[in-house]
């Protein structure tokens, strides 16, 4: 049911990254020896997806101990601060990257100065990695659930961006949620925005699919209508990088556009996301802030200008899904329909 698929790898003394920048035509791994190294891969995209920043954030901790610890042993707790704040500042919008970073610093806090701290830090940020893909597994099995009990007939999906084994620990989210109902005979063919302007659709989901031998289609984003149109399409799920306590959900840019799309055509909404994806410091969207990145990345692709090259481009990396326009939040605690703030608090606290 699972390609295999290793974006995150620890090795001795460092953390090996699949460039996703590169793929579908080069598998290349990039390692990282240093904390400063995994912050700017986040930033720079070599490692995305909520999940696997949170997990890639933690392996950076470790680094950033280790080599404190080295410098400073009997203060090295004061020295990496700095550390701190990079990874922390390297991708705003993921609040698993804060999950996990304050994860690791609870244990910290626990910690002598005068132990060398890289050992206990290594085995928590594995279990980190190694709990997001049980949770994957797990919410894959309850959403493909859902999905079943209310439809009679095989059906297609759509999805966008990417949520698989690249985005996650491994497996995936709502990636996972499909390669269960594709095991189950359930789902029977997968549309793959192309997402727009990294194409992590194009790039990343539909080499994923393809890989597991899952019937993928892709199209264009401004196609999810006309597709939805044909009445084949049952469910449209996603993932999430940030759900705040009423349900909203902060996605990939386009992800609101689709969830308008599908409640005009009667198509059910699904996101998948493991709890720590969960703010509820957060009453409402539009207290996530929305990450905004170079015009550049819309106006050229791998270096060719698509555009004039005075005209401005506008680039946030996500938007807000109300909570109204979703009809299941799956977790691996359970799963939330139709969200609101008090089946949220039921549900996580």
């Amino acid at each position: 049911m699972s390609s295999g698929i290793e974006a995150i790898k620890w090795e001795t003394g460092h953390l090996d990254l699949l460039d996703q920048r590169l793929l579908p035509t080069q598998e290349l791994y990039i390692s990282c020896s240093t904390s400063s190294e995994v912050a700017d891969a986040i930033t720079q995209m070599v490692v995305r997806g909520a999940p696997a920043i949170g997990v890639s954030a933690a392996y950076g901790m470790v680094l950033a101990c280790h080599s404190a610890f080295l410098q400073h042993e009997g203060s090295w707790k004061a020295n990496i601060v700095d550390a701190i704040n990079e990874l922390a500042n390297s991708r705003p919008t993921a609040v698993n990257l804060f999950w996990a970073l304050d994860r690791m610093k609870r244990l910290i806090n626990r910690l002598p100065d005068v132990q060398n701290p890289t050992a206990s830090l290594l085995d928590e940020a594995t279990n980190i990695h190694n709990e997001d893909i049980e949770s994957n597994k797990l919410m894959g099995k309850l959403g493909a659930e859902l999905m079943a009990e209310l439809s009679d007939t095989p059906f297609s999906v759509i999805t966008h961006c990417n949520t698989g084994s690249l985005a996650t620990g491994g497996f995936g989210t709502a990636l996972g949620v499909i390669r269960h109902g594709w095991a189950q005979e359930t789902i029977k063919h997968v549309y793959a925005d192309e997402t727009r302007p990294w194409l992590q659709g194009s790039r990343l989901t539909a080499w994923e699919l393809e890989r597991d031998g899952i019937s993928v289609t892709l199209n264009a984003d401004s196609a999810a209508a006309h597709i939805m149109k044909q009445g084949d399409v049952k469910w449209v799920v996603v993932g999430a990088d940030r759900i705040t306590a009423n349900g909203d959900v902060a996605n990939k840019i386009g992800t609101y556009s689709l969830a308008v799309l599908a409640r005009y055509h009667g198509i059910k909404f699904m996101v998948v996301a493991p709890s720590s994806t969960v703010d509820m410091s957060l009453v409402s969207g539009d207290l996530i802030p929305i990450e905004e990145r170079t015009g550049t990345e819309l106006t050229s692709i791998q270096g060719i200008q698509l555009s004039p090259k005075n005209v401005g481009a506008i680039n946030p990396v996500f938007d807000v899904t109300p909570a109204d326009l979703i009809d299941a939040i799956v977790t691996e605690q359970g799963i939330v329909l139709k969200p609101t703030l008090e089946k949220m608090k039921a549900l996580l606290g």
